[in-house]
């Protein structure tokens, strides 16, 4: 999914910068930044950005741009809401983007791209997904870990990389049938494992460390009075 600088016209790489840039002027007004300010919370919000560096790092791909790798959108929109999600996940792709530039493979010239589609996107779903959830399905615990968490961080994964296809088709980077054959198949699976690992953590979080997940309110989804 990450993209290299060279992949697309170089109109469409600078032209993304603006939308991010309005996004992150959004974010950084209405974000929730009262919450970093309790140092228990920005470690772990600081330990998930390391964390994604580390898991976005480990991708898989034989052609440039049709590279595979797990999100983690979801959980991080979950346990911090939309606004530090966005800025979390931007920090993490800048994180990923230096570590390639240290190996040669420079990609800042389509960070803005890049951003849009592995960050702005997903969390923007994921979060409407949760939504969605809370307005249209029973209070039920298991209903939030299903719905949200697990189908919330499929839904978004799978989408995710079918965005990154339109655009490597609508560019001309690579035809629609070698996408369709070759490439989006794997989000297939990709979607399964990105659901249990962020359903599990997820999971995991509500019951021991419940503070961790900003969505989650006890009242509602346990009905404690």
């Amino acid at each position: 999914m990450n993209f290299p600088d060279a992949l697309f016209p170089q109109a469409w790489a600078l032209g993304a910068f603006l939308p991010l840039l309005a996004v992150w002027f959004w974010c950084f007004r209405t974000a929730t930044w009262r919450r970093l300010a309790d140092s228990g919370q920005l470690n772990v919000w600081l330990g998930a950005v390391v964390l994604l560096v580390l898991v976005w790092s480990m991708k898989a791909g034989v052609k440039p741009g049709l590279n595979l790798h797990l999100l983690g959108a979801t959980m991080f929109t979950l346990m911090f809401g939309r606004q530090l999600a966005i800025v979390g996940l931007s920090a993490v792709l800048a994180g990923v983007t230096l570590n390639g530039e240290l190996q040669g493979q420079s990609a800042w010239l389509a960070y803005g791209l890049n951003a849009l589609v592995l960050a702005v996107f997903p969390v923007l779903l994921a979060d409407g997904i949760r939504r969605g959830v809370e307005r249209w399905l029973p209070r039920n615990f298991f209903v939030y870990v299903f719905g949200c968490a697990f189908f919330g961080a499929a839904a978004a994964i799978m989408t995710t990389g079918l965005l990154a296809s339109a655009l490597l088709w609508l560019a001309g980077v690579y035809p629609a049938a070698a996408l369709l054959d070759d490439y989006l198949p794997f989000y297939l699976l990709l979607g399964f494992a990105e659901a249990w690992l962020n359903g599990a953590m997820v999971t995991l979080m509500v019951v021991y460390v419940p503070h961790w997940v900003g969505s989650f309110d006890d009242r509602r989804y346990l009905l404690i009075k």
